[in-house]
C-alpha cells in the first residue's frame, strides 16, 4: 500500500520557520510526480483545513488566504518530494499537518507536529 510519509515538524517560536517534506512509502508508484499535491492541516477542535496546492508540473500553486506570502509548497521531481516551506509562523499556524495526493484514490500522509510558542 502506498503511504506518504511527512517530516519535518517540530517546536519553533513566533516568527520562524520550519520546512516540512513529504514523499512516497513506495517509490515505484510514482504518485508524487503524477498528481497535483497538496499540504492540509488540522488544530486541535478543528476541522482539517486546506493549506496549500501544487499542480503536478509544478507550475501552478494555490494557497489558503491565511498562510498567502508566509507559506510556499514546492516539488522535486527527481526526489519524488513535496515541500513547504513555512516562514514567519505564527502560534495559530500550529497543527498536525498532512500531505496529499488529488489522486483517486487519495492518499494521505500521518502527519507531523508543527508547534508555534508566541
Amino acid at each position: 500500500q502506498v503511504q506518504l510519509v511527512e517530516s519535518g515538524g517540530g517546536l519553533v517560536q513566533a516568527g520562524g520557520s520550519l520546512r516540512l517534506s513529504c514523499a512516497a512509502s513506495r517509490r515505484t508508484i510514482n504518485i508524487i510526480n503524477t498528481y497535483p499535491m497538496g499540504w492540509f492541516r488540522q488544530a486541535p477542535g478543528k476541522e482539517r483545513e486546506f493549506v496549500a496546492r501544487i499542480s503536478w508540473s509544478g507550475d501552478s500553486t494555490n494557497y489558503a488566504d491565511s498562510v498567502k506570502g508566509r507559506f510556499t509548497i514546492s516539488r522535486d521531481s527527481a526526489k519524488d518530494t513535496v515541500y513547504l516551506q513555512m516562514n514567519n509562523l505564527k502560534p495559530e499556524d500550529a497543527a498536525v499537518y498532512y500531505c496529499s495526493s488529488f489522486s483517486l484514490p487519495r492518499y494521505w500522509g500521518q502527519g507531523t507536529q508543527v508547534t508555534v510558542s508566541s
